[in-house]
């Protein structure tokens, strides 16, 4: 079972955990030794394993983790972590950092640079035609971008959002996760003039309390249970829709291959 079946990805994983096994191993050791005395010989190996793991799946792009969650359980353990499926969202963008989370993990699954925008705080003799030479990206991308039916709509906005067409320009930068209130989306914010405005009217303040919320409501239309079950499958995917909708088929076909 999983997603690595052919032989270019076998090779793909021999070379990996080859080359990352011996230096994990000798580090982990030594660490386990140094900070851990109370740790046995023979608990070890359980602990270096999860370790070497880690250290492997960190070095898949977002799509790989993706997909390498659902070969097994201790594998959908480690790439539903937070901090590695950022660190796998920053890292083909040389993002330094990731400011803020996003309702949900599946954010960062993304690939492209969807998920990104450029933030332009708007000025008199802004026009749209004018900030699509500007930044080099489509007049339609920005409408689309930014929920807007006609160019009239740039009067009352304070900001508009920019496509980020070229990934140079995110190389060691600092992103934050916002919902535009108009736009209507999640999106990774950069901020070429600095930092965000916390009083900004533009940025929604949806409380973890409601997007928890309306997450549940999302997991259990989508597998057309109770509140106590998809309360339950959204608890161990980490809020990930789709490594729910996996674990619940597995565990109804499991049940249904033993009359239950």
């Amino acid at each position: 079972m999983g997603c690595f079946g052919d032989s270019d990805d076998d090779l793909l994983w021999e070379e990996l955990i080859s080359s990352t096994r011996r230096e994990v191993e000798s580090h982990h050791h030594h660490i386990l030794h140094e900070k851990c005395p109370e740790i046995q010989p023979d608990q070890c190996d359980q602990v270096l394993n999860k370790d070497l793991w880690r250290s492997i799946l960190e070095r898949l792009s977002a799509a790989e983790l993706g997909r390498a969650a659902c070969v097994c359980r201790t594998w959908n353990s480690i790439a539903s972590e937070t901090e590695v499926q950022i660190n796998a969202f920053k890292a083909p963008w040389k993002l330094k950092e990731i400011v803020g989370r996003p309702s949900s993990t599946s954010f960062f699954h993304a690939t492209t640079l969807s998920r990104f925008a450029i933030s332009h705080k708007l000025k008199r003799s802004d026009t749209i035609p004018g900030l699509a030479i500007k930044y080099q990206v489509h007049v339609t991308d920005i409408r689309r971008l930014n929920n807007m039916m006609s160019d009239h709509g740039i009067y009352s906005r304070e900001r508009l959002l920019i496509p980020v067409s070229k990934p140079d320009i995110l190389m060691g930068g600092r992103c934050y996760i916002e919902r535009d209130i108009y736009a209507r989306r999640e999106v990774a914010v950069l901020y070429l003039d600095g930092a965000p405005d916390g009083k900004a009217s533009y940025i929604a303040n949806t409380s973890p309390e409601k997007s928890n919320r309306r997450l549940l409501d999302s997991i259990r239309r989508s597998l057309q249970t109770d509140d106590g079950t998809a309360e339950y499958y959204l608890s161990i995917s980490n809020g990930n829709l789709r490594t729910a909708f996996a674990q619940f088929s597995q565990d109804l076909s499991w049940e249904q291959g033993h009359g239950i």
